[in-house]
């Protein structure tokens, strides 16, 4: 599994997790932000290779 697939999900466990504690809205912007934030702090050339693999899979 990759790397940024890892974060997708410790995201999504987080703000399932988070519900109770902080509301269904904070948590569902943990859930959304999370992998938001990883997508972006990628380098352009990781970006564009993502996008390249996942095109790919989708064509197969």
């Amino acid at each position: 599994m990759s790397t940024g697939a890892k974060i997708a999900i410790g995201g999504v466990a987080v703000g399932l997790l988070l519900i109770p504690l902080i509301g269904f809205w904070m948590s569902l912007l943990v859930i959304v932000g999370v992998p938001a934030v990883a997508y972006f702090a990628l380098d352009p050339s990781q970006r564009r290779r993502l996008r390249r693999i996942n095109r790919r899979q989708i064509g197969r």
